[in-house]
């Protein structure tokens, strides 16, 4: 097994714009909670100037670790796995060509997260059989 993928910077764009697009899914169940707070949205966004030619700048990187500590403050776990979503989607562009395990994150941790969020989101309107949003 080779030790490097290829990968060129069209291909991050791809994944960048892969994450963005599941992390965009979830943003509005971080927004419910936190109507104020745009460090998630701030963090997709940033992907998806990325994905859609922008430099890959430390502007990611930022809005990553802002969407992190919005996730981290949330109230509710579907908030912070929706914001970690967004966190994914902003750090995807920093995916290395390396063939190891660790990798995959960059790939499906926004999707992962988004799933996440669904989940529990569908779990706690099962739970007090209301609508949430």
């Amino acid at each position: 097994m080779a030790d490097e993928i290829s990968l060129d910077m069209d291909d991050l764009r791809e994944v960048a714009a892969y994450a963005a697009a599941n992390a965009a899914d979830v943003l509005e169940i971080f927004e419910r909670a936190h109507p104020v707070d745009f460090r998630p949205r701030d963090a997709v966004e940033a992907a998806r100037t990325f994905a859609k030619g922008g430099k890959r700048v430390k502007t990611l990187r930022d809005a990553a670790w802002a969407a992190l500590k919005a996730a981290n403050g949330s109230k509710g776990a579907a908030a912070s796995q929706a914001a970690r979503a967004a966190m994914s989607a902003s750090s995807a562009a920093y995916l290395h060509p390396l063939a190891r395990s660790t990798q995959v994150r960059h790939i499906l941790g926004a999707a992962a997260h988004a799933a996440r969020a669904l989940e529990l989101e569908t779990a706690a309107r099962s739970r007090c059989r209301c609508r949430l949003y």
